[in-house]
């Protein structure tokens, strides 16, 4: 049988059975420090699908590096087939400064497929579009909210897409949400070129959250086994089904003050109940926060500092609360059961 032959990337090259960083280049900074785009490619011995995972599109959340980390310390990977093309950190420039934009405040996440002579982001976003997206056939996105809110695991498709929507399930997150692709997105510009994307949404902005990242590493593994890049073995299916939800809906602040919230993410609200109140500092005033429509909160903020018009919930659409409370009770159970990985006691 003949070997198989090495994986070129950005005129590198690594010989099968063999893993790599390799640094694209990207720009250079005012004080002359060069920047690149790190991916690390791990090329098994044998045939497979080229997938890549990737992470920091928004250089502020930051769960998604972590994810990444405990991914590519995992023994499953010694038996790849296929290739894995890993990208911890996109937005090195965001990332660098805590942020979710780029130096020209652009969001990176709006400037695909980008172009050459374009604009920073413009460029970062063709650069990725051509040395790692146009490598493969599938790619999975993480993500997780902005800095002051925070998700419940969630993995984000197209309504019309079977393939996506299938991978969401396999994936095991509580909630799967079914959104229309955003101009300028890596998810649309991906699907243009026959690419599929699944985007995972976990956790807040600047934070890392244990059971999140643990259910992030965990769905990857699923995909990766059933993609056929991982054997079967050692990598348990989801204990529940996930809920899948075509609507969704954020609750804001009816007027500004001091916010207690009474609901976190996970949690199954009806219509009419209290889940908030606002209140002036001086306890002169309270104004409760009512649930205009029944469902599962996919997200709210951690701010206690509110103004009016602030989204306060995240609040997706159900079929049945039963379902839902027993998605995220069976997930937060499968991952308390699940072993540490190393260095978990200290995160």
């Amino acid at each position: 049988m003949s070997k198989r032959a090495s994986f070129e990337l950005a005129g590198m090259s690594v010989p099968a059975g063999s893993r790599q960083t390799i640094n694209i280049p990207v720009s250079t900074l005012s004080d002359h420090t060069p920047v690149t785009l790190s991916a690390h490619v791990i090329h098994g011995k044998k045939d497979g699908p080229t997938m890549f995972v990737s992470a920091g599109i928004h250089g502020d959340e930051v769960i998604g590096v972590e994810i990444v980390r405990r991914l590519l310390r995992t023994k499953n990977l010694k038996s790849l087939c296929g290739t894995l093309i890993v990208v911890p950190i996109v937005n090195t420039f965001g990332f660098l400064n805590h942020s979710r934009y780029l130096p020209d405040r652009r969001d990176l996440n709006r400037c695909f497929p980008g172009s050459a002579n374009g604009s920073l982001g413009s460029r970062l976003a063709h650069i990725f579009m051509t040395e790692i997206v146009g490598r493969c056939s599938l790619g999975i996105d993480l993500h997780s909210a902005a800095i002051n809110r925070t998700n419940l695991p969630q993995v984000r498709v197209s309504a019309n897409n079977r393939e996506t929507l299938r991978l969401a399930h396999i994936f095991g997150a509580p909630v799967i949400l079914t959104s229309a692709l955003r101009d300028g997105s890596l998810r649309q510009e991906a699907k243009k070129v026959g690419v599929d994307v699944v985007l995972y949404e976990a956790g807040e902005g600047m934070r890392f959250d244990e059971m999140y990242v643990r259910a992030g590493v965990a769905g990857i593994l699923r995909i990766l086994k059933d993609k056929g890049l991982l054997p079967r073995a050692g990598i348990a299916p989801p204990k529940a089904k996930s809920i899948v939800c075509s609507d969704s809906h954020w609750l804001r602040a009816p007027a500004g003050g001091l916010l207690r919230m009474f609901k976190a993410e996970g949690d199954v609200v009806d219509e009419g109940d209290v889940i908030a109140a606002i209140s002036d500092p001086f306890g002169e005033s309270e104004i409760e926060v009512t649930a205009k429509y029944g469902g599962i909160v996919v997200g709210r903020a951690v701010m206690p500092i509110v103004h009016e018009g602030d989204a306060l919930f995240h609040v997706a659409a159900i079929k049945s609360a039963g379902l839902a409370e027993a998605a995220v009770d069976d997930l937060s159970t499968q991952l308390e059961e699940a072993p540490l990985f190393d260095e978990d006691e200290i995160i």
